[in-house]
């Protein structure tokens, strides 16, 4: 076992599914240009909710890989490569951002002069909602986002290479601040490009919930791509039952947090009744949306919450890996959810026969597969794991580190 090969060649199967994907999203982007040049207002919100989805596996790896830097932990260990090679797309996303500022005046009402001219609140709020600042800030994050992911792959790759004693201690102090700046950043991110879908509405927590979301899909990601990946050597070594079960319990906080949350949010603007703020619920309440609220609760909360109680679920990789699936499904209708719900324009809200099409399914299915693509290709160029970290030796054991030191006297 050559702990040293890459996942190319470990998975020489790579390369095509490589292709494969991204020939799947090329042919969903075509398919959704149909419906950008007949209905642009729906194209506009497919796209955005499809955005945030891949863009949250990015950046909630990258969250990931700066909270092991800073804790520890065998399972960040197993999932390093992998969650490296999740931030590695980053550069990639940011391209693919350009439709979401050609599409403003399909998104955000916030940029048409003559319903702000109308508006006291919009009025008020100009100085920040307006396209210029809004374009120079999502520069700003990107930046900050590709600035922290290429220059802790950078350090990765060294350390991988050279066993530097002084990287991990480097990585930790990125990592402190890269967090902080990961909050703020994506805390205002969401504000700009999800909340200000209906810029009368405001809730401080928004931030918060997005994060704990994309940490959420992330870590139902890794569980599929590991478990894959565990059909091998050294992956099938390094992924033991206790791995699988830190990485399921992981998911399984993140689930109840994203519960508590979306519920703490709910209940503060309910009992609330502010007009400003309780519209945004009874937007969500009417026009078939409620079912669409329960069916959040039932597969977003509750059937993963169960499921995941389960010790048995938890260590079977077939089980979790369905599970995991489970809740990248349940991420995609809670996106649906926040970007959707729209007014008309005679200030009632849209029902959700009205707001879904069939660019709702097409358009992330395209971003999917091309994310994924992107993905394989960056997971294909280094090891499956991380052979020179300081704790590989006392977190894979010693069957991993015999065959380490064989390898390297070879």
């Amino acid at each position: 076992m050559a702990l040293r090969e890459t996942a190319d060649q470990i998975f020489p199967e790579l390369a095509q599914n490589q292709r494969n994907f991204l020939l799947a999203g090329g042919a969903g982007l075509v398919v959704s240009a149909v419906g950008y040049a007949t209905n642009p207002e729906q194209f506009f919100p497919a796209y955005l909710l499809a955005y945030m989805l891949v863009l949250g596996l990015s950046l909630g790896a990258l969250a990931f890989t700066m909270i092991h830097q800073l804790t520890g932990g065998a399972w960040g260990v197993v999932a390093r490569q992998s969650l490296g090679a999740a931030t590695r797309v980053l550069p990639y996303l940011t391209v693919l951002f350009v439709p979401i500022i050609l599409g403003m005046p399909y998104l955000y009402e916030w940029t048409h002069a003559d319903v702000v001219a109308h508006d006291e609140i919009l009025q008020g709020k100009a100085a920040y909602l307006n396209t210029t600042f809004f374009i120079v800030r999502a520069a700003f994050y990107f930046a900050v986002w590709n600035g922290l992911a290429f220059v802790l792959n950078k350090w990765s790759k060294e350390q991988d290479e050279t066993a530097n004693p002084a990287l991990p201690l480097r990585m930790q102090r990125l990592s402190a601040g890269g967090l902080l700046l990961y909050a703020f950043t994506m805390t205002f991110a969401s504000f700009d490009w999800i909340m200000s879908r209906d810029p009368h509405w405001f809730s401080t927590i928004y931030g918060a919930l997005i994060m704990v979301g994309q940490g959420l899909i992330t870590l139902a990601f890794q569980i599929i791509i590991l478990t894959w990946l565990a059909r091998r050597k050294p992956m099938s070594d390094a992924l033991t039952t206790t791995y699988l079960h830190d990485l399921a319990n992981l998911m399984f906080g993140f689930t109840v947090l994203w519960a508590y949350m979306s519920f703490s949010q709910y209940l503060i603007i309910w009992s609330g009744n502010l007009p400003e703020e309780i519209t945004w619920y009874l937007d969500r309440m009417q026009g078939g949306w409620t079912a669409l609220g329960v069916t959040l609760v039932i597969f977003h909360f509750a059937a993963p919450f169960f499921l995941l109680l389960m010790r048995g679920i938890k260590q079977n990789r077939g089980l979790v890996r369905k599970v995991a699936m489970l809740v990248i499904v349940a991420r995609v209708l809670d996106l649906f959810w926040l970007i959707a719900p729209e007014k008309t324009h005679e200030g009632g809200a849209i029902s959700l026969m009205q707001a879904i099409s069939w660019q709702d399914v097409v358009v992330p299915v395209a971003l999917f597969s091309l994310w994924i693509g992107f993905y394989m290709q960056q997971l294909r160029q280094r090891p499956l794991l991380p052979v020179n970290d300081p704790q590989f030796e006392d977190a894979l054991g010693p069957a991993l580190a015999h065959a380490h030191n064989a390898g390297a006297a070879h």
